[in-house]
């Protein structure tokens, strides 16, 4: 496996998260969504990497536990911050409710304690 960067800017580098098959869920999501959804979400991630912080809260958001989330119009984009000023994106999906789907939440939890474990082992970074 290797990085898999969607953006770099002066403080952060955002990247796509991927399993150990290799597959992004949140980069294929991305891919599926029009030109419009994706140039207001690069805006976001390219804003961040940039400035370090997005103090619109409509825009990115705390959702506990380490996980953060962009928000794009519907759409959603969970992530962490790691070592190293890498924010790592783990999951996309559709908003449908005001609050944030906990099966979504624990997609992202799920995708930290594995990114973090294949780091450490060295086994995510090949």
């Amino acid at each position: 496996m290797r990085e898999c960067i969607a953006i770099v800017g002066d403080r952060f580098t955002l990247e796509w998260y991927f399993d150990m098959r290799g597959y992004s869920q949140p980069l294929d999501y991305f891919s599926q969504t029009t030109e419009l959804e994706q140039d207001k979400i690069i805006a976001l991630f390219k804003y961040m990497a940039d400035h370090g912080k997005i103090f619109n809260k409509t825009k990115f958001v705390n959702e506990g536990d380490g996980i953060y989330a962009f928000k794009a119009g519907q759409n959603r984009y969970l992530c962490f911050f790691f070592l190293g000023g890498k924010i790592i994106l783990t999951n996309a999906f559709t908003k449908k409710a005001q609050k944030l789907p906990a099966r979504e939440k624990e997609k992202a939890i799920a995708a930290f304690k594995s990114y973090k474990k294949r780091v450490e082992e060295g086994l995510y970074y090949e």
